[in-house]
């Protein structure tokens, strides 16, 4: 059986498709909602280290409290801490394979660390096709 894990948030849409497309390839993934459990700081510095990206960028500056907090122009250990107190700020969803780790913004990255094909078709919740009957990529 894959090791598949995904740190979840169950009301965002992206997260939505990222883990149906992960069910899609008949794998039933560890999920963690991390708004729930949110990851401690040696994980989120191996998360990080793993998708081999600069910290700010699993920063969500999207979110209304990455202004409210000032982090535009914080630094990484203020990032860090940022995200741990509040975990909402952690962009999302992270998926972690044998394959490798990465951020899926856009749901369709997963495709590229999933270790089995889709296993048929496959929609967004926008109606947006990502996947033909056959298993295959639509580009």
């Amino acid at each position: 059986m894959e090791n598949v894990t995904i740190y979840h948030n169950p009301a965002c849409g992206t997260s939505r498709n990222t883990l149906g497309l992960i069910r899609n390839a008949g794998i039933e993934p560890q999920v963690i909602e991390y708004l729930r459990t949110p990851p401690d700081r040696d994980t989120l510095l191996s998360l990080i280290a793993a998708m081999q990206v600069p910290v700010r960028d699993v920063v969500r500056a999207k979110e209304p409290l990455y202004a409210d907090l000032g982090l535009a122009e914080a630094g990484d250990d203020t990032l860090l801490d940022a995200m741990l107190a509040h975990p909402v700020l952690i962009n999302r969803p992270i998926v972690v394979t044998p394959m490798g780790t990465t951020l899926c913004r856009p749901s369709e990255r997963v495709l590229d660390i999933l270790p089995r094909p889709q296993q048929g078709a496959f929609a967004k919740e926008d109606g947006e096709r990502v996947v033909d009957a056959a298993g295959n990529r639509i580009v």
